[in-house]
């Protein structure tokens, strides 16, 4: 395994489908932007209810790539 060195940043990505497409919706968004993403951990999920339903997810995550 190769010596990386990493750098985070924190992104918050939001769906009204699921926390999952939240996420990929928010590392896609980042993707375009910064090169290297190596990994994420999800840090908070939160959502709006509306009459006892689930209308919208949001995810808060770290997000890991390398340094070139």
């Amino acid at each position: 395994m190769s010596n990386h060195i990493y750098k985070h940043l924190e992104l918050t990505g939001s769906s009204s489908e699921s926390s999952d497409d939240a996420v990929r919706r928010a590392i896609a968004k980042a993707a375009e932007t910064v090169r290297n993403i190596q990994w994420f951990e999800v840090t908070q999920t939160r959502g709006h209810v509306h009459e006892g339903k689930v209308q919208h997810w949001q995810v808060t995550l770290k997000v890991g790539f390398t340094l070139e």
